[in-house]
């Protein structure tokens, strides 16, 4: 697939573009022949991207709001005239106890996390359909299936996405409108090392380090990596899939957290 241009012709827009996995696939769809609407709030890294590549544009995109979700599918439809794909991206992280959580944060992980999707679906599907159809990716997480602590909130926003994923797929599927999830673990991007750099300031790099030997291949995710999954969803390679979620989580689901001998009759890790 690496010499392939599976996208000439045809125009995408991703939410979140400007960083981590939203720029991953930017820049990998863009090197497969589409034209690239970056949706974001950082307007400077987001213009920057879109300079760099031969057709990109950006619109500044909060997805909790419905004017700018509309907005950015209609420039998507005004300025390359139409719309094929939509990766469903934008996410945020926050971190509480559930007596801790306060109204405003629970309305901004949900408005992004999930509100985001829903109004970004209500505006491409219409495009999609004007089109003969296309695909929509959304991004979730390995913690709507298995959770950390102090996320039940962030979990929950990650867990109605693959609900709702499952849903627009069986509305859809008539219409030629293909509809699935990602699922990542632990990917390298600036909310994982924000993350980290809350946690250890001084050690940014050697928490992301010990993240990362939780996984079985024993490191974190590259955002490259998700891109890969990302661009197969959404060509006609995948003309099969629909309503289904996909784990690129580098075996992290399958791993049990326990402490075994391994072959070389040493203690394993504990995740």
């Amino acid at each position: 697939m690496g010499n392939t241009m599976r996208f000439e012709n045809r125009v995408v827009l991703v939410t979140g573009g400007a960083n981590g996995i939203g720029r991953a696939s930017v820049e990998a769809f863009a090197a497969e022949g589409a034209s690239v609407v970056i949706a974001d709030i950082d307007a400077e890294e987001g213009q920057r991207l879109a300079a760099g590549l031969s057709s990109a544009t950006f619109v500044r995109t909060d997805v909790t709001k419905m004017a700018d979700a509309q907005r950015a599918v209609q420039t998507a439809e005004d300025t390359y005239g139409g719309l094929d794909v939509l990766f469903s991206n934008a996410g945020i992280a926050l971190y509480s106890l559930i007596e801790d959580v306060t109204e405003e944060h629970y309305e901004r992980l949900m408005g992004v996390n999930f509100k985001g999707h829903v109004w970004m679906c209500k505006y491409a599907i219409p495009a999609l359909r004007r089109r003969g159809g296309g695909a929509i990716v959304c991004t979730s997480s390995v913690q709507a299936l298995s959770t950390q602590t102090t996320v039940p909130i962030y979990a929950a926003s990650k867990a109605a996405t693959l609900a709702m994923t499952r849903g627009l797929s069986m509305d859809h599927a008539h219409e030629n409108i293909r509809v699935n999830a990602i699922v990542p673990g632990s990917v390298d991007t600036p909310m994982l090392r924000n993350a980290a750099k809350n946690r250890t300031p001084d050690n940014v790099e050697g928490t992301i380090a010990s993240w990362g030997r939780m996984h079985p291949i024993g490191r974190v995710i590259c955002p490259e990596d998700v891109a890969k999954l990302v661009l197969f969803l959404c060509s006609d390679d995948a003309s099969a899939l629909t309503g289904a979620s996909y784990l690129v989580d580098g075996g992290l689901m399958a791993k049990l957290p326990v402490i075994l001998p391994d072959a070389a009759g040493e203690t394993g890790e504990v995740a």
